[in-house]
């Protein structure tokens, strides 16, 4: 059984294996995104969350994902293309994955174990420094809300 983020390996868009283990020290947010949602927005907002927090040790972890309204068609070098030329990100970003159902992805089977799958695009996960899961916040939640601010702060304290 896994007990902390850190013990999983995910493909990067690139298609080169990432150990999460990288991330072990640092806050993250790992969300699943999709570049033709009403929600798609969000990637500006949380490119700027990162590019404030990071170097304090936080960083947000994308895993495009296809699950919901199939709104996220493309291969990994059209989403990586999309998220660059649109929305300048920098954090990392992950091969598609399944986050929910018989086919869900190891990093999504952590996530959810105690805390709700996704219901759709955007979900965000808070991981403390020690790769356990801290909270989520539903699509809803935008990544400026004073709610998931103070949780990241709260998270970057311990």
């Amino acid at each position: 059984m896994v007990t902390s983020l850190h013990e999983l390996t995910a493909n990067t868009l690139a298609g080169a294996p990432q150990s999460l283990s990288a991330y072990r020290g640092q806050v993250a947010l790992v969300v699943n995104t999709a570049s033709e949602c009403g929600l798609t927005l969000q990637y500006a907002g949380l490119e700027q969350l990162y590019e404030e927090l990071r170097n304090r040790g936080f960083v947000i972890l994308g895993f495009p994902s296809n699950d919901f309204g199939r709104q996220e068609p493309g291969s990994s070098q059209q989403i990586q293309t999309f998220c660059e030329k649109n929305y300048g990100v920098q954090f990392p970003m992950f091969e598609k994955v399944v986050t929910r159902g018989e086919d869900q992805s190891p990093v999504y089977r952590f996530l959810t174990e105690k805390h709700s799958a996704p219901e759709w695009n955007f979900h965000k996960y808070l991981v403390g420094k020690d790769g356990e899961v801290r909270n989520g916040f539903s699509s809803t939640i935008p990544p400026e809300s004073k709610e998931l601010r103070a949780a990241i702060e709260a998270a970057l304290a311990e």
